[in-house]
């Protein structure tokens, strides 16, 4: 009986540490989402660093990020910028500013179904609701390491999974302010993204979001058939 007595109190142990995991997580992302409701724009400075298994040493560029609401976003990498991904509305353009180049990327319906899928991802760090959020992701765990809460995340769609697998984002833990986001892709390799210096709510200039293509740049729409 002693042997049982125990096994069933192990049981209910496992239980209740289950249970307050799952609560943990809710308050954490509904503290989360709170603070989110009052950001509605963001400029921050980042480092990036791409790892890639093709090399021993990870890539690492630092940059700015411009984030407007609903998706508006302009990402500076090298200073000078030698890259800007610039989304508005349904466009996004990647632009290689020295080598007059750029890509164009429709996201309307046009679009591969799993590029717009994984391209609706790199909001993950800046949900609206919990509703909206559910219905993109599965929470795969919750950690608190020193300061920082690491939300680690799995996209429900199938067709954004085969290309990035698992997001994880990292939180303040004083003020649930945005620390980082890292994507990691199919093949293995994966982004992070550290936020410093952060300013939320302060005017942007609408012309951020927006790129006309000079005439000297080539531009080119990989998803055009």
């Amino acid at each position: 009986m002693t042997f049982w007595r125990a096994i069933f109190a192990a049981a209910l142990c496992g239980l209740a540490s289950a249970t307050l995991r799952a609560a943990d997580t809710n308050a954490v992302l509904d503290a989360w989402f709170a603070a989110q409701a009052r950001v509605h724009t963001l400029s921050a400075d980042i480092v990036q660093t791409r790892t890639l298994k093709t090399l021993v040493q990870p890539l690492v560029a630092d940059g700015h990020l411009w984030f407007s609401l609903p998706n508006q976003f302009r990402w500076e990498l090298g200073r000078p910028a030698q890259t800007i991904a610039l989304r508005h509305a349904d466009d996004m353009f990647v632009i290689y500013p020295r080598l007059k180049r750029a890509e164009h990327y429709p996201l309307g319906a046009s679009a591969p179904r799993a590029w717009r899928d994984a391209m609706s991802l790199l909001d993950a760090g800046f949900p609206r609701t919990r509703q909206e959020f559910d219905a993109q992701f599965q929470i795969q765990s919750l950690t608190q390491t020193n300061a920082t809460w690491l939300v680690a995340l799995q996209p429900r769609s199938a067709a954004a999974r085969q290309i990035m697998p698992e997001l994880r984002v990292s939180l303040a833990t004083n003020d649930f302010s945005l620390a980082a986001t890292e994507l990691v892709f199919i093949d293995g390799s994966s982004m992070r993204n550290d936020f410093t210096h952060a300013v939320a709510n302060a005017a942007l200039d609408e012309n951020l979001f927006q790129w006309k293509p000079p005439a000297d740049f080539k531009v080119t729409e990989p998803f055009a058939k």
